[in-house]
């Protein structure tokens, strides 16, 4: 059974790495001493040492110890063994290119759907979805593929934000470049607003935090869905490409 937290972001304004959500890490990560981290978006270019001990410094408030990926031999047997994961945020073309060059997609996927506790936040949360083609990030470089874990039956664009109707910028809004996606693609897209967060758990798919998020579909009026519904219903068997 997946137990997977899927967040927008790593940090709110005004606030420090990952602070909003630590009440909820305690929680979900109760059975974990260590956490497997997996730093290959690098936001900002940073190294994976560097990453890595932010990340490490925000869990030991809550007292887990944090190891990156790329300090393992075997990074497929360092998933297998983990005890919860966590991938974070940055270059989500990056994370993907990584996890394919290090030939881990698929024993990550395996992983998770076996119940290992997982977070991800923004390209962390994006490689969820059924692919990474919603993602608001430059192609820095090329991926093998697009088609990322599949642990929800949709796509994410995190950090949604709705068109500002006051604001004089002329470039394409979020929803313009979903409704783009939705040419090529039929599998829905949830924007997924800053401080809100997917729980995969006991089978079902809640949205969490305050806010609203907005569900695309293809040739549909998108919808507003409310703080703590189940998302479980927006399940697809569509495939990439169809």
């Amino acid at each position: 059974m997946k137990n997977l937290l899927l967040a927008s972001t790593s940090t709110l304004h005004g606030g420090d790495y990952l602070e909003y959500l630590l009440a909820e890490l305690k929680r979900h990560f109760k059975n974990c001493n260590t956490l497997l981290f997996i730093p290959y978006a690098r936001p900002n270019g940073i190294s994976h040492e560097e990453y890595t001990q932010k990340t490490a410094a925000a869990f030991a408030k809550i007292d887990i110890s944090v190891k990156g990926i790329h300090e393992f031999e075997n990074p497929a047997l360092a998933i297998k063994r983990a005890e919860g994961i966590f991938t974070g945020g940055g270059n989500t073309f990056l994370l993907v290119n990584q996890l394919y060059h290090h030939k881990i997609m698929t024993v990550l996927k395996e992983t998770l759907e076996k119940g290992t506790p997982y977070l991800g936040t923004s390209a962390g949360s994006n490689i969820g979805g059924l692919s990474m083609q919603t993602t608001n990030d430059m192609p820095i470089i090329y991926p093998p593929s697009f088609q990322t874990l599949g642990l929800i039956p949709f796509n994410l664009n995190v950090h949604y934000l709705d068109k500002d109707t006051q604001s004089i910028h002329m470039g394409e809004s979020r929803e313009t470049r979903i409704k783009e996606f939705h040419q090529f693609n039929n599998f829905p897209v949830l924007g997924l607003k800053e401080g809100s967060w997917l729980e995969i758990k006991n089978g079902k798919i809640i949205l969490k935090g305050n806010l609203t998020a907005k569900l695309f579909r293809k040739n549909n009026n998108p919808i507003e869905i409310e703080p703590k519904s189940d998302l479980s219903f927006i399940g697809s068997s569509l495939k990439l490409g169809d």
